[in-house]
């Protein structure tokens, strides 16, 4: 990197931004290389960084901040254990704390899904054995517990027992008469050895070793000759615990020089780490985004100064390099020219970092080898103290430097001299460096370079917008328009006498005239254009507005709509239920009738037929409403023999067979016969048609319920051959009327005299379609399955 590389870096402020970037990190190291990060220029180096910081910012948002607190360097601390020195329990306690981050973001980063940086957290090797033998062994830096070793704990117990003995003993000197030559009933200690404060003109009144004297003399600090064997081996204890615990830190020194590679790998990945997620936390405090990286040039969209108060910034369209690669502002002063320069020219340098940019998605930018600018200090950062010169000879040496792969920044060029001179000069240097083949960007008051960017293939026009009516700039940059000066407004504004105006107009020339009142026309459009999209864009918004209340309606329609018919299914799925166990009780009972025909009179099947009609009746009408009573016949004669009449209650017909003498009546339906009285039936002498339909409709329910009465199944083992195929003829009558498909005669293997009857009778008999044996688990050769006609 060249020192005008480096000069640019610091004029367009990005340590500035590195600060703030370092603020976000946080280990000392990682804060430190923050602090002296600097642009890539490789396009892989770039991206490659650009998703890791993109990655970090998802796990950010997803999963929170990982630990990175308490990490300090442990690379000293290694290289000496790995020589053989014993570590100290600061050092100790630091490399626990790589190995308990170590281990802390490896669990952050374990996932399934793999990210730009996955790999830094599946190449930390935490070490949870060393990590708690060192965290176990050591309490602080000034406490070893108890439980580093056994040969530590019983030393402990061993001093705890000898101080204890050595107070007692004290305590019983203070407590004797002994007590009056004492300057105070307390036990103290003199180095490391227990004594007791005695008056001096007491001193051989207790006979021992004297160990301090008080600084007025009045005090003599003794060991009583009872006590200095105990002292003794007190002393002799505390040499072996500091022998011990010198042990067992060399114990733990050697361990971490064992794995002294892994512990400093993981340092160093932990403060990659730190670094990369410092991006991402700038990246969420300053709502930045990750830029596109371009092989021609920059488009920014939306663009904020970094270091400006994003709720105050004025975001910007900025483009250089797609369609031009010349950038020519003007302006007035202090209207924003060079905070737009240093814009450009800052988050260039920031994408190059690795950081993101404060811009719209969808910005891009193009990876320089270098980034050359020339920007004295305007109004709005300090008064400039430049000279031609100084600028002259930053001119010279970007010019020097200038190639296809540089962004070069030049602020107010040709200023400090002869404004034609200086304009032409201007125009000069820009076509120079354009024919190096490097994109530049220009500020200028000058109305040459105005000229000069309209009529250049390849340069535009770009211009900072002014407020005349407040005096106040809007920091608003429009692309393709030339700026104004306004000097003339604003000094009418600020009540510099009309003549004096006048008169200053009249010295331009025509030409500049004309140039003014165009650039005047253009403005005026463009505001009436931008009234006019603004206008556009906001009725496109109140468009979009409408249509989504229509989609929301719609879909709040469509959700009710789906809600009701929900709830009809279930509705309906309860009366089918309902239908259905109304069903399956009939079935019961007409199972239950057939079980018992032979014991039953036929006035009773009646009712229970009756029984079953009324409860299909009733689920039908759960199902489809109230079911539609047919209206009661009008009366008829009395019943004879031979007339034909009509069961009311079910709608079937009958034969009268007899009278009986209290005027019931017995009758032949099918193959039923029932018992009725007068009342019960009405004689069917003609029928219109609706009841002709009626009569079909009830047909078909009896048809339903006869068919469900009717077995399927015939038993005729034990029976005689003559007695079988009787029954099985009556068998295939009801078979017939009770319309089965299919039925099973159970006739037993034996001799196979029946089964051969049975098969004989069934190839002559008119109802039956076909027939074969039993399959496996039907009964096999014991069993004939017919299928009826």
């Amino acid at each position: 990197m060249s020192d005008l590389f480096e000069k640019s870096i610091q004029t367009l402020e990005l340590p500035r931004v590195l600060e703030l970037l370092s603020a976000c990190a946080v280990t000392e190291e990682g804060k430190e290389r923050c602090l002296t990060l600097r642009p890539m220029t490789d396009l892989d180096d770039v991206e490659r960084a650009q998703k890791e910081t993109t990655a970090a910012v998802k796990m950010l948002v997803l999963r929170g901040s990982p630990g990175f607190g308490g990490i300090r360097p442990v690379g000293p601390s290694l290289q000496r254990a790995d020589l053989g020195g014993v570590l100290s329990t600061r050092e100790l306690l630091d490399i626990a704390s790589v190995l308990r981050a170590a281990r802390s973001a490896g669990d952050y980063g374990a996932g399934e899904e793999k990210t730009p940086i996955s790999h830094l957290f599946q190449a930390l090797t935490p070490n949870k054995f060393l990590e708690e033998s060192i965290t176990g062994a050591i309490l602080g830096e000034e406490e070893i517990a108890d439980s580093a070793s056994p040969e530590l704990a019983s030393i402990r117990r061993h001093i705890r027992a000898a101080e204890s003995k050595v107070r007692d003993i004290l305590q019983r000197l203070i407590s004797s008469n002994q007590s009056k030559y004492l300057q105070e009933a307390i036990i103290t200690q003199r180095g490391d050895r227990y004594v007791v404060p005695v008056k001096s003109e007491h001193k051989n009144a207790i006979p021992g070793l004297v160990h301090d004297v008080s600084s007025s003399g009045a005090t003599f600090f003794i060991e009583p000759e009872g006590v200095v064997k105990a002292n003794n081996e007190l002393r002799e204890l505390a040499a072996q615990e500091r022998r011990e615990i010198e042990r067992i830190l060399a114990e733990l020194s050697a361990q971490c020089a064992a794995h002294k590679e892994d512990i400093a790998e993981n340092y160093q990945l932990l403060i990659w780490l730190d670094a990369i997620f410092a991006r991402a936390q700038l990246s969420l405090k300053l709502e930045c985004t990750e830029p596109r990286l371009s092989r021609k040039g920059v488009q920014l969209r939306g663009v904020r100064h970094p270091l400006l108060d994003k709720r105050k910034a004025v975001a910007n369209d900025l483009e250089l390099g797609e369609r031009f690669d010349t950038l020519v502002i003007t302006g007035p002063n202090t209207g924003g020219k060079t905070v737009t320069l240093k814009t450009l020219g800052l988050v260039t340098l920031m994408a190059q970092c690795g950081l993101h940019i404060p811009a719209k998605d969808d910005s891009a930018v193009r990876v320089f080898r270098r980034v050359l600018a020339d920007i004295g200090d305007e109004q709005s950062i300090a008064q400039s103290l430049s000279t031609f010169s100084s600028h002259m000879t930053n001119i010279v040496g970007i010019l020097q430097e200038a190639d296809s792969e540089a962004l070069i920044l030049f602020d107010e060029l040709g200023a400090g001299t002869d404004p034609v001179e200086g304009a032409a000069l201007a125009a000069s240097i820009i076509e120079s460096a354009r024919g190096l083949g490097a994109q530049v960007a220009a500020t200028t008051h000058y109305a040459e370079l105005k000229v000069y960017a309209m009529s250049t293939q390849g340069v535009e026009n770009a211009s900072c917008e002014f407020n005349v009516d407040t005096l106040a700039p809007t920091y608003r940059l429009v692309l393709g328009i030339p700026g104004k000066s306004n000097a003339f407004a604003i000094s009418r504004r600020l009540g510099l006498p009309e003549y004096i105006i006048e008169k200053a107009a009249a010295r331009l020339d025509a030409e500049n005239v004309r140039f003014e009142d165009v650039l005047t026309r253009l403005d005026q459009q463009r505001q009436e254009m931008e009234r006019e999209r603004d206008e556009a864009r906001q009725l496109k918004l109140e468009m979009e507005q409408s249509a989504r209340k229509a989609r929301e309606y719609r879909q709040r329609l469509e959700e009710e709509r789906a809600k009701m018919v929900e709830k009809a299914q279930a509705e309906a799925r309860a009366i089918i239920d309902e239908a259905r166990a109304a069903s399956d009780l009939a079935l019961s009972e007409l199972k239950e009738m057939k079980k018992r025909q032979d014991k039953l009179d036929w006035q009773q099947v009646n009712d229970s037929r009756a029984q079953a009609r009324h409860l299909l009746n009733e689920a039908e009408r759960a199902i489809g409403g109230p079911v539609q009573e047919v209206e009661a016949p009008p009366p008829t004669r009395p019943a004879q023999v031979g007339d034909t009449v009509e069961l009311v209650s079910m709608g079937t017909k009958a034969t009268v067979l007899s009278v009986n003498k209290d005027g019931s009546l017995q009758l032949q339906a099918g193959i039923l016969k029932i018992s009725a009285k007068q009342e019960e039936v009405r004689v069917v002498e003609g029928e219109t048609q609706s009841q002709k339909e009626t009569r079909r409709i009830i047909a078909r329910a009896e048809r339903t319920i006869r068919t469900a009465a009717v077995p399927s199944q015939l038993d005729l083992r034990g029976m005689m051959t003559d007695e079988a195929i009787a029954v099985l003829e009556h068998f295939l009558d009801t078979a017939m009327m009770g319309k089965l498909e299919t039925v099973t005669i159970i006739h037993g293997k034996g001799t196979g005299a029946v089964r051969s009857a049975v098969r004989t009778y069934l190839k002559r008999s008119r109802y039956v379609k076909a027939f074969r044996p039993g399959r496996y688990g039907e009964g096999e050769d014991g069993v004939t399955v017919a299928e009826l006609k």
